[in-house]
């Protein structure tokens, strides 16, 4: 398990692998609904999409394990924003195949305590999302969403490498928020 686990922080840490090409959903396609058991600052809650999109959008990003050096830093780059995406009206929400218990500790220690962590043990989540890593289905691919009040995805980037995430999809909430159409380059 060790190895296992060495080997995913590797991968989370570079970005040796491409995107695979048919993985996102497409921009325009209803996002799917879903409820399932979430941790903010080590609290555990039911999470639901369609109650988070009441209050606007959402970003939804899945990420392979926690933990792994990949997903802190994409954890961290994300805390690191949460003001920026409550000035757009929005909130994010991470998703991965992790048990509650191992996302109450990453919820403080990696999101600080900033957003909350979802448990798709599972997978439904992710299946429903594509968001299934092709070679190590037992793990969610990095993929980030902005799904708008109506539950339309506008915007997916799908990379190993955590570092484009969030830029990626605060331009696609500012175009959308000032009526633009989204015209972020991966």
């Amino acid at each position: 398990m060790k190895q296992l686990e060495q080997r995913l922080a590797l991968l989370c840490a570079t970005a040796l692998l491409p995107a695979a090409a048919f993985a996102a959903l497409p921009n325009g396609a209803n996002a799917p609904d879903f409820t399932t058991q979430a941790s903010l600052g080590g609290k555990v809650y039911s999470y639901s999409l369609a109650d988070a999109l009441k209050k606007g959008p959402v970003v939804l990003y899945f990420y392979p394990a926690a933990f792994t050096t990949g997903c802190t830093i994409e954890a961290h780059d994300f805390a690191d924003a949460v003001d920026q995406y409550k000035s757009l009206g929005a909130t994010v929400i991470g998703v991965s195949a992790d048990k509650i218990d191992t996302l109450n500790k990453f919820s403080v220690s990696e999101c600080r305590s900033k957003f909350p962590v979802a448990s798709d043990a599972d997978q439904k989540i992710m299946k429903s999302y594509d968001a299934v890593l092709a070679f190590k289905t037992s793990y969610a691919d990095r993929i980030s969403y902005v799904i708008t009040p109506d539950g339309k995805i506008i915007y997916s980037y799908q990379a190993m490498n955590p570092d484009k995430h969030v830029a990626n999809t605060i331009k696609a909430l500012q175009d959308w928020k000032a009526g633009k159409p989204v015209s972020v380059t991966n």
